[in-house]
């Protein structure tokens, strides 16, 4: 295991700028846009927010580009993610906290809820024991971003497991049990403990300083804005409706992983956990009404930049509509040229970016 020295420039932004985010397996993921949302960026902004961190890819190039980069998403596992890579300026995972995680289950009585839900559905027995082993042993780590860093890889290790990524379907066993599959996919049958430790040294690598104190929240946007002050820019990503915006269904099985709950209900074929958290912004009743709140919200901070896709609700005209109500709006935008899924993303629809200045 390597350890990742820490050295700090006069110019982090070019410092920084060979670091690596592992690429995500997320659907909606900004990752492949990076670049081009770079160049809305505008002059003078020091401090960033990214409002609906997601994968935290965007809120990493903020960091490498030297801003104090504020990062929230409501979810645990994503702000495990800006736990990990965003506030976390040194801490990696040594060879001792390696041998940690990998000994055996240090409370088996009470780590037992992946084998117990899932096995059979997502992962063998074999699996399944080592996942409740490695989350019984990440709360025997030093420090906060240690931790946030060993759930942020077993996260990654855990979709890799899957085809999709996701965890809204029931064929995980039945793809690991198809050659030509595995043929294109050889995570579906290699071990989750052979994955965490192939990802250890990745996500190590993309740990760095870049001389700010930056944040990683996970609550809901609507109670942390008003917190925030001296914000020069924020990036909205939210969930749409009718595009993939049900990330809780998708990912229910890292959200339980990370929360590791002992008093939820766990419904349907995937047993997603029941209640889910409420967000505003998924359903069609809402969503208008939750925008113009998180808009209102956002006055002080004055610039915005806003991901959208044009198969989303509401239409494109409507929503530039509600935000000119609070800034003058550039629409810019990039076209798929294939599939990539989520977010309405396939051939032919577009990637929106509303660039919003001040009146």
């Amino acid at each position: 295991m390597k350890t990742v020295p820490q050295t700090l420039s006069l110019f982090p932004e070019m410092e920084n700028a060979g670091k690596r985010f592992p690429q995500p397996q997320y659907l909606g993921a900004k990752f492949i846009h990076r670049d081009w949302i770079k160049e809305f960026i505008p002059d003078g902004v020091d401090v960033a927010l990214d409002a609906f961190s997601g994968s935290q890819s965007i809120a990493y190039m903020f960091k490498q580009l030297g801003l104090k980069t504020i990062t929230n998403d409501f979810l645990h596992f994503n702000g495990m993610i800006g736990k990990a890579l965003i506030e976390n300026k040194a801490d990696v995972l040594t060879e001792s906290d390696m041998s940690v995680l990998m000994e055996s289950n240090s409370n088996p009585d009470e780590y037992n809820l992946i084998d117990r839900l899932f096995t059979g559905l997502f992962f063998t027995a074999e699996d399944s024991a080592f996942i409740d082993s490695l989350r019984s042993n990440i709360p025997r780590l030093a420090s906060e971003y240690k931790r946030a860093l060993a759930f942020t890889i077993a996260n990654r290790a855990l979709t890799r497991k899957v085809t999709m990524g996701h965890f809204a379907h029931t064929q995980a066993l039945a793809y690991a049990a198809d050659p030509a599959r595995v043929k294109r996919n050889r995570s579906l049958v290699r071990p989750v403990r052979d994955l965490f430790v192939e990802l250890a040294d990745e996500y190590n690598a993309a740990v760095f300083d870049n001389g700010c104190e930056c944040e990683s929240h996970s609550e809901d946007i609507m109670n942390l804005l008003p917190r925030l002050d001296n914000v020069d820019m924020v990036y909205f990503d939210p969930p749409y409706c009718s595009s993939h915006a049900d990330y809780q269904s998708f990912y229910h099985l890292l959200e339980t992983f990370t929360v590791y709950w002992k008093d939820k209900e766990f419904v349907n074929g995937t047993k997603r956990y029941s209640p889910k958290r409420h967000s505003g912004f998924d359903t069609k009743g809402e969503a208008m009404a939750s925008f113009g709140r998180l808009f209102e919200m956002s006055d002080s901070i004055p610039y915005w930049l806003i991901s959208y896709n044009d198969r989303s609700y509401p239409d494109i005209d409507t929503f530039v509509g509600l935000v000119s109500r609070f800034r003058k709006v550039r629409v810019e935008k990039k076209q798929y040229g294939n599939s990539r899924g989520g977010k309405g993303s396939v051939a032919g629809s577009h990637e929106v970016l509303l660039v919003c200045n001040p009146y």
